[in-house]
């Protein structure tokens, strides 16, 4: 089965980034695949190089990161919610005439049609988190 999942929540604001993270890798394990995941919303947070958090505390954005090195998963990062949130990566910093870029390795800023073509390439589409 080939998945697709979509975090809408940042790092540490719920479960539901660390709840994706751990499906994403059960999904793995179980032999199925994932064509993409998509951060959205909040969930671009994720996505930032700038996330420190205490060394007692899970390092959930390098999670996702060693994730998708292992298997070469392409991870999306909405560039409208991105910008939106300071989420840059190098060409949107100069774009927007800022001195730093903050997008972590292995993450890409791309539109919500990756989301509509991810949709469609896989059996199910997985949402973690959202509006209340």
């Amino acid at each position: 089965m080939i998945y697709t999942l979509v975090v809408h929540s940042a790092p540490y604001q719920s479960a539901s980034a660390g709840t994706a993270l751990r499906f994403a890798r059960a999904v793995l394990a179980a032999g199925h695949s994932i064509h993409r995941v998509f951060f959205y919303r909040d969930g671009v947070h994720n996505a930032s190089a700038l996330v420190s958090p205490p060394r007692d505390e899970q390092n959930i954005p390098a999670q996702w990161q060693q994730l998708a090195q292992e298997h070469d998963l392409d991870m999306v990062v909405c560039i409208a919610a991105a910008v939106r949130r300071g989420v840059l990566d190098a060409a949107e910093a100069k774009r927007y005439e800022k001195a730093n870029h903050n997008l972590a390795d292995g993450f890409e800023l791309s539109g919500l049609g990756q989301l509509i073509e991810a949709g469609l390439q896989s059996d199910r589409v997985i949402t973690f988190g959202g509006q209340r």
